[in-house]
């Protein structure tokens, strides 16, 4: 299944899509896909209900309605660095043994299409297309790596903005750098684990104003999402709904010679193969 949520900010509604056009309407049902709906088991629930109504004909057709970040805002966003061995070489930095973790503050989740906001005071703002995983239940303490498999709900595509002299040379953790005000685009849909083959053979790309400046596969991740799922689960409690983000291949702006930066008017377009795609303006400071 792929799951949006349609409609304006604060308003959106659950659906789930079935092809570019049209959609299985599940607000009567699921008042959110957020916390409870994934605790709960709602992906089996709401399951054979969208293939009823699909079959019965009990569709709706998009009609350029905004769309919202594929979930509700989630209990935490939880970030992934360095996890492309070719990312970790534009940047100058050793391959890490094992997944470094920083987190960013959840009320940075927007739209796929919703504006990103150069923050006050922000002298180098980056681009980060990332495989984003949604947890699937309450997590902790999995035995193994085969079992994080089934506490992922499914993926979708994250731009993990950042600002990197916030975020490298104003001390402290890397949040600093990665939590500003819209800084986690997220979407168009979610696409449930089962639907995908594989999640390791996924294409990545990201554009800046029609230039192609990221190109990657998931495949040249160093920890894999079930990997990264097991391992986090060693030492927090990973909640129904949380979001983590894996990573970025190489590309981002820090890793050009000299490097590019994001400025008010550039347009951010960024995908993932079965995910969907994004599209961004950039502002300015507020």
């Amino acid at each position: 299944m792929q799951l949006m949520r349609i409609g304006q900010p604060g308003h959106e509604k659950p659906v789930a899509r079935l092809d570019e056009r049209t959609y299985v309407d599940l607000s009567d049902v699921v008042p959110d896909f957020n916390e409870e709906f994934f605790g709960s088991g709602g992906l089996d629930t709401i399951a054979p209900l969208v293939t009823a109504r699909a079959a019965a004909g009990e569709v709706a057709t998009f009609d350029g309605e905004r769309i919202g970040a594929p979930i509700a805002r989630p209990h935490q966003i939880l970030c992934i660095g360095l996890n492309y061995r070719d990312h970790a070489a534009e940047t100058g930095q050793a391959v890490p043994e094992e997944p470094i973790l920083f987190t960013k503050s959840p009320n940075t989740l927007i739209g796929p299409n919703d504006d990103v906001r150069i923050p006050r005071g922000a002298t180098k703002p980056d681009w980060e297309v990332e495989l984003g995983i949604v947890v699937g239940r309450r997590t902790s303490y999995l035995p193994s790596v085969d079992e994080a498999k089934d506490a992922i709900a499914g993926y979708c595509v994250v731009n993990d903005v950042s600002e990197r002299a916030f975020q490298m040379e104003r001390g402290g953790q890397w949040c600093k750098g990665k939590s500003a005000e819209t800084f986690n685009p997220a979407g168009p849909w979610l696409t449930t684990a089962d639907d995908i083959r594989d999640v390791l053979s996924l294409d990545m790309w990201l554009d800046v104003n029609g230039t192609r400046r990221q190109t990657g596969n998931t495949r040249t991740m160093i920890f894999d999402p079930y990997f990264i799922v097991h391992h986090l689960s060693q030492f927090m409690v990973l909640e129904p709904g949380d979001l983590i983000n894996t990573g970025t291949p190489p590309g981002v702006g820090m890793g050009f010679v000299p490097p590019v930066w994001l400025k008010p008017g550039d347009v951010m377009e960024l995908g993932i193969s079965g995910l969907g795609s994004q599209r961004q303006n950039v502002l300015e400071p507020r």
